[in-house]
């Protein structure tokens, strides 16, 4: 009755049923895993986003294929004043409601059933399921770590073959928080150019670097026929605000083409709702209060987190510029599932096991840093302390 490509494990796994049970138990946890920006507890302006969705031209059903002109506006003037450059042109942006959504276009747009896109390991695990429902094959290419993380290039070229449409890049990655780097990009160029590839840019994270340097976007890259994805979600620390975006870049032909198909498959949809994009300009503009606050934690979690480390030589954190998160080398004792199920059980703290995130072996565990600084004090502390001789 069911298709194949829904046809996924879905019995719950050990760490999950244990922190069921936990919650059953009624047990205080300490949860080191929270991404809800909205429950974090960061200050909104509120009037200020309940006032941006009582617009009255809500009320008119004004079908726009690639977004309102003037939502699509906005975002084009965030990527001028974030990249201090000239703005894009609003033609080259389809909204969507979620960068999932944005993938899912993207995909539909460059493969046919069975086709291949390369997408780096270890990264988000939203990717699997992505590539199901689209009836894309995901082939992974390594990130490695040495004194910083980098593309596995040598990797990347094996990966590729004839039925290989794109290449996916996360910038900057989560979990491990690396920026593509200048010399990478344009080797990726290259490597696009080679094979006739297209580039898909995830840059959720962009804003988040935590040395306050802005990173440059791959939303003028035009060395590639070049898709990057963003939204709301992380740049305003709205993701229940679903409003998000593609934008479309490289060789003007080749644009003109992607942008042609792509307004059909939006138009097919129509997903995004009049009061989130009339909304889009002040909501974009929350950024400049909720980014500073972000930051500020992610930097006192990450001095918290050295402090902690600092007093033992068992475990290290690897090197990471951007995003909201952290990962922790530990001693391999035991798989990473089974050590972040014995955490949660015996100390009442949630961590993620790195296999989450296509870690290729244990001996990992992510972090969230935009936890409150109290609760991440005392669960990295109780974390670290299963390590000390």
């Amino acid at each position: 009755m069911f298709s194949d490509r829904t046809n996924w494990k879905l019995t719950r796994n050990r760490f999950t049923e244990a922190w069921e049970q936990v919650r059953a138990a009624g047990k205080e946890v300490l949860d080191l895993t929270l991404s809800n920006p909205t429950r974090a507890g960061f200050d909104y302006d509120q009037a200020a986003i309940l006032g941006a969705l009582s617009s009255p031209r809500a009320m008119d059903y004004d079908p726009q294929p690639k977004g309102l002109l003037e939502a699509r506006q906005a975002v084009s003037g965030y990527y001028g004043e974030q990249q201090a450059t000239t703005e894009l042109n609003p033609e080259q942006l389809i909204l969507t409601t979620s960068t999932s959504e944005g993938y899912s276009y993207v995909f539909r747009l460059l493969c046919n059933p069975g086709d291949e896109v390369l997408i780096p390991k270890p990264s988000y695990p939203l990717f699997e399921f992505l590539g199901d429902l689209q009836d894309v094959k995901l082939v992974p290419y390594p990130l490695i770590y040495d004194h910083g993380w980098q593309i596995d290039f040598p990797s990347l070229y094996k990966a590729v073959n004839h039925r290989t449409r794109a290449v996916v890049v996360v910038h900057p990655n989560n979990p491990t928080g690396w920026f593509v780097a200048d010399k990478e990009r344009s080797v990726l160029n290259q490597f696009c150019h080679e094979y006739n590839l297209a580039l898909v840019a995830d840059e959720v994270f962009l804003d988040y670097a935590h040395d306050g340097a802005a990173r440059a976007t791959f939303a003028d890259n035009r060395e590639a026929l070049t898709f990057t994805l963003s939204g709301l979600s992380k740049i305003s620390g709205l993701p229940q605000m679903k409003l998000a975006w593609i934008v479309t870049s490289g060789a003007d032909e080749q644009v003109s083409a992607a942008l042609a198909r792509l307004e059909v498959i939006a138009d097919t949809y129509l997903s995004m709702n009049a009061p989130i994009q009339l909304a889009a300009p002040v909501l974009l503009e929350q950024r400049h209060s909720v980014q500073p606050l972000v930051l500020d934690r992610v930097r006192a979690n990450l001095s918290e987190l050295d402090r902690g480390l600092a007093k033992q030589k068992s475990c290290r954190r690897l090197d990471v510029e951007g995003g909201w998160y952290a990962v922790l080398r530990v001693p391999v004792t035991q798989s990473d599932e089974d050590l972040a199920i014995k955490i949660l059980r015996e100390h009442s703290v949630l961590v993620h096991p790195g296999h989450f995130y296509d870690f290729p072996n244990d001996g990992y565990l992510i972090l969230s840093l935009i936890t409150p600084l109290q609760d991440f004090r005392k669960g990295t502390a109780k974390v670290l302390e299963l390590f000390n001789p």
